[in-house]
């Protein structure tokens, strides 16, 4: 009998203690979904970013223009900054640990490249550019080419008939023209280190003459230049508002101003050069996913005929059409440029143009 008693506790106590275990269980169980739930939760709701950080090498008309249509298209608020492509890259350099930006936006591919090898830029190719020549786009997927441009002079029209034309001056047709000493102190353009088009423009005076004889031109128009703006298209204003007669720009920004009504007209030399205006998205920036978005837009034919219309930049998309008052493609006399020679080289050209006019 005692014995059966003593079976009978055991049997009970093993028996609590199986209940305990699996109430245990169920309560470790209940706690664990009430941790894991509100972060699963947390999530699913947590909202997506509505905010792109841009550095723009642009006018800042068509950074504006691009910054309302791309909140109506896509409601991603732009926040911008403006630069020439070349302060825009040392910023970039400069902030390369900690980057602020999402995208970097207009100048030349020239200025991208560079930063592609620094590791700065994230590597993306966009499903839109299928539609684009090949030769608008980085081989090696850091940047995209979205417009393309060429450089031309622009001449105040005013000024030019009153103190040039009656010294026997004709308008200017070619680059060589400029080395005329009637225009001394009256010509103005941008300096290589830190505007694109102007970098474009030394190289563009290498390809055509050569080596030698191109460091020989640009040091001969060193003469007739008043001063180096920081941007490529900061002369285009000063020769608009007669402050000088002359200057060197891109074809686009010049025409665009002589709508506005100044009087300027804008000249193509044969055998000038063009650019490849790039955008590149930022390896590290706030906003990775909505620079994406922000390329892919970009490439549009809408956004490609937007920009055209309001830059007369010449769109890299076939379907297109060239800007308004500009000469078609395959109307003008391109200078053979060699671009990737142009971007090995850009460090020791700029260099050498520096000391030849007397900065460091």
């Amino acid at each position: 009998m005692l014995n059966f008693r003593r079976k009978v506790l055991s049997l009970g106590i093993i028996l609590m203690l199986a209940i305990t275990a699996m109430l245990t269980g169920c309560g470790n169980s209940q706690e664990r979904s009430a941790n894991t739930a509100p972060a699963a939760n947390q999530e699913q709701t947590k909202p997506a970013s509505k905010k792109l950080v841009v550095y723009a090498a642009l006018n800042e008309d068509d950074i504006v223009q691009i910054q309302k249509k791309f909140k109506e298209d896509k409601g991603i608020d732009i926040e911008f900054l403006r630069f020439g492509a070349g302060e825009a890259s040392a910023r970039l350099l400069a902030e390369k640990a900690s980057p602020k930006a999402d995208i970097f936006v207009g100048g030349s591919v020239e200025f991208h490249d560079p930063l592609a090898k620094e590791g700065i830029l994230e590597k993306y190719t966009s499903p839109n550019a299928k539609d684009i020549d090949k030769v608008f786009s980085d081989p090696n997927g850091y940047w995209q080419g979205w417009y393309m441009g060429v450089l031309g002079i622009v001449i105040n029209n005013d000024r030019f008939k009153k103190e040039l034309e009656p010294k026997g001056v004709s308008m200017p047709k070619t680059w060589d023209d400029l080395l005329n000493p009637a225009y001394k102190g009256l010509f103005v353009t941008s300096n290589p280190a830190t505007a694109g088009g102007a970098y474009i423009f030394v190289s563009n005076q290498l390809f055509r003459l050569g080596e030698e004889k191109g460091w020989e031109y640009l040091k001969k128009l060193h003469a007739n230049v008043h001063h180096y703006t920081p941007g490529a298209v900061d002369p285009i204003s000063l020769v608009a508002t007669g402050e000088f007669v002359a200057g060197m720009s891109w074809a686009h920004d010049i025409l665009k101003t002589a709508k506005q009504g100044y009087p300027i007209s804008v000249i193509i030399p044969e055998q000038t050069a063009f650019e490849i205006g790039g955008v590149s998205i930022i390896k590290g920036g706030p906003n990775t996913e909505n620079a994406k978005v922000f390329v892919d837009w970009l490439l549009t034919k809408p956004v490609g005929e937007m920009n055209t219309k309001l830059s007369n930049r010449y769109s890299v998309r076939k379907d297109v059409a060239p800007p308004e008052g500009m000469p078609k493609l395959e109307e003008l006399k391109l200078v053979q440029y060699d671009r990737e020679a142009a971007m090995k080289n850009k460090a020791e050209v700029i260099k050498k143009f520096s000391e030849m006019i007397g900065q460091k």
